[in-house]
């Protein structure tokens, strides 16, 4: 029996087995969230007490979605889900860039360019690294060598209907809704983290100084406060960026509360109304859609949309869906973007790639890749 973890520093939810797909695309959000309704209703009256929605939804929100209702769901303890040695994986025989260097590059001079030319302010461009084992990659093993090297944030590991396994370690908390309380945690400015602590300190005071830096990160929590104001009577959104961390990365960081006019609005609702943030498409939205269709030479996926969890009282949870591949056979396809404004080098920004890509990579047990 199949079986989908998330994993949250809040709540961790197993789900076994699948009662339901929904593959309604999120571009028709009340569509989504009705048919999401209807499949929790279905599942009560089969007598599951407590019916959960569970899986990813894509960048692109008019790709379907790729959610479940599990037979079987339970809120666990993290620390307990997972079990069993490290296993040796098979090792790596070829990575591919997609894009290569040269055109990753290009791609953020072109997004440059456009930054005179039009009003688009910010684009997320995003490489993919096609990674060939040697034999049969198990998610499984995968999963847990990532959240042995990432213990923090939002883990995921979730079987999709075409037989491949989505895996990852997010640390970007789209929303968090319960009752009429809601929580956002939005990324964005990042820089890799030194070994060395004294360095390490030093990349993290320059990362709160940069003002190319900041200036990504307004863009991202300007367009947030626009989306949620309307719906909450409270809003809480500090006006400095603080520091968050992950193994391989510092990133600015902006924890944001908010309590809701109206209760009864679901965590889906939210997260749909939120998706895709500047942080992991840009700004303005449409525009910046255009430039990545433009320029980016494969098709995104579940990368840089959303992975969680709802239920039939309106709660839960959805994380961003970054630093994380997708396992086939004896192939996984890793992911990893770089925000792009006015003041982006390119050089730059494909070393912010390669940083990224490091958490994928340190559990597939290899240090760097082209």
């Amino acid at each position: 029996m199949a079986t989908s973890l998330f994993l949250s520093p809040h709540r961790s939810l197993r789900g076994s087995g699948v009662a339901e797909r929904i593959d309604t695309p999120a571009y028709h959000a009340g569509r989504l969230q009705a048919d999401v309704a209807a499949a929790l209703r279905r599942a009560r009256t089969r007598g599951n007490p407590h019916p959960v929605a569970l899986g990813a939804i894509p960048f692109d929100t008019r790709q379907p979605s790729a959610l479940v209702v599990p037979q079987v769901s339970e809120f666990v303890d993290r620390n307990a889900v997972l079990h069993g040695g490290a296993v040796e994986l098979p090792p790596i025989l070829h990575a591919q860039s997609i894009p290569g260097e040269e055109r990753f590059k290009q791609g953020v001079r072109q997004a440059v360019a456009n930054f005179g030319l039009s009003e688009i302010r910010k684009a997320v461009l995003s490489r993919l690294l096609d990674v060939e084992l040697a034999g049969q990659a198990d998610a499984g093993d995968i999963f847990r060598r990532l959240v042995a090297r990432n213990p923090s944030g939002f883990q995921f590991r979730l079987p999709l209907a075409d037989g491949s396994e989505l895996v990852g370690v997010s640390p970007e908390l789209l929303v968090r809704k319960e009752g009429a309380r809601m929580e956002s945690n939005p990324l964005a400015g990042s820089a890799r983290r030194d070994a060395d602590p004294a360095r390490d300190r030093q990349v993290s005071d320059a990362l709160l100084r940069s003002s190319k830096d900041a200036y990504e990160h307004r863009l991202v929590t300007d367009e947030i406060r626009r989306v949620l104001a309307p719906v909450c009577q409270e809003l809480s959104i500090p006006e400095h960026p603080s520091l968050l961390s992950t193994a391989a990365m510092w990133h600015l960081s902006t924890p944001i509360e908010g309590v809701l006019h109206d209760p009864a609005m679901g965590a889906l609702e939210l997260a749909c109304r939120l998706h895709p943030t500047p942080a992991v498409c840009g700004f303005p939205t449409r525009l910046a859609r255009k430039l990545i269709d433009l320029v980016e030479p494969f098709d995104r996926g579940l990368f840089a949309g959303m992975v969680g969890w709802c239920d039939d009282e309106g709660n839960g949870e959805w994380a961003v869906t970054i630093r994380c591949g997708r396992v086939a056979g004896n192939r996984v396809q890793l992911f990893a973007g770089a925000g792009i404004v006015a003041d982006s080098c390119p050089d730059a920004e494909w070393a912010e790639t390669q940083a990224k890509l490091q958490t994928m990579l340190g559990a597939l047990t290899a240090r760097e890749a082209a």
